[in-house]
């Protein structure tokens, strides 16, 4: 228990020694004897133990974009300084352009070859902002960025990134941020499929979604937002779930090639060993 009554020999009281004298002048008045030992409540507590804050560990909710340039391992130091530097520069545009002001967003998170947003759940910045026209207007600045550094035969300075959109619960615990929110956006953003989506795309930007933002906000067609220009490319588990992720591709470009019909694919030899039985249970 923190407290405990004890029995303590009368002392110096509360106020110096003339409130000690007048308590002492008050219990002889009283009928207690001066000196006497008398019960009083005291605590006996151990020293309190050092105690996280908790206030650093709790989760908050964010809309999450990450970025990432294709390609960067390839560059020298010096070109690298320069692609950041103008991709943090096109971000803050892109932002800005949407009406996104840094008072909504924290601060940019450096990932050496990109960059972490993450956008607190303001009415005035719902996610659908960060679908259009974030990455739009992104989309159009690196493509001007580019003609640019083309015009002028410099093609190692060009900039093709890949986006990543999800939301969810983040922690930070000082050091840095961290969460299966983040862990779900990364593995989406580094998946193969994006990569390869990318190398395929005639755009300098190729977009991922989460399986969440895709029901909670693509789906549902808002502005700017088409539902059928997404599909489904990327699946991947984190912490035993499953999760799914949607590439944008309005041009029909960065799909792979269509599968082979099930009819191909079994008539060389059939499910059953068999060609021709595999070929009579398939469906005419």
């Amino acid at each position: 228990m923190s407290n405990e009554t004890a029995l303590r020999a009368g002392g110096p009281a509360r106020g110096g020694p003339d409130a000690a004298a007048g308590g002492a002048a008050a219990d002889t008045a009283g009928g207690t004897r001066a000196g006497a030992l008398r019960p009083v409540l005291v605590d006996a507590s151990a020293p309190a133990l050092p105690v996280a804050d908790r206030a650093l560990v709790r989760p908050r909710y964010r809309a999450i974009l990450a970025v990432d340039i294709e390609g960067s391992t390839t560059r020298t130091d010096p070109v690298k300084a320069e692609l950041r530097r103008t991709l943090y520069r096109l971000l803050e545009e892109a932002f800005l352009r949407a009406g996104i002001e840094a008072r909504y967003r924290e601060e940019y998170v450096d990932r050496g070859d990109g960059a972490l947003v993450l956008v607190h759940p303001f009415d005035e910045v719902p996610k659908t902002l960060l679908l259009h026209p974030v990455v739009p207007i992104l989309s159009a600045l690196l493509a001007e960025y580019n003609s640019r550094m083309a015009a002028e035969a410099d093609r190692d300075r060009r900039i093709r990134v890949r986006v990543v959109v999800h939301a969810g619960e983040v922690h930070n615990d000082g050091r840095g941020n961290f969460g299966e929110a983040l862990d779900v956006a990364f593995r989406l953003l580094d998946s193969p499929e994006a990569k390869s989506a990318l190398r395929r795309a005639g755009t300098p930007l190729v977009l991922v979604v989460s399986e969440d933002i895709y029901h909670s906000i693509v789906r549902h067609g808002y502005a700017g937002i088409r539902a059928d220009s997404y599909v489904p490319l990327v699946r991947l588990e984190v912490t035993g779930r499953s999760h799914q992720g949607w590439v944008h591709d309005a041009t029909g470009a960065v799909a792979p090639a269509a599968r082979r019909p099930v009819r191909a694919r079994l008539g060389v030899r059939g499910r059953y060993g068999a060609r021709g039985r595999a070929r009579r249970l398939l469906p005419s």
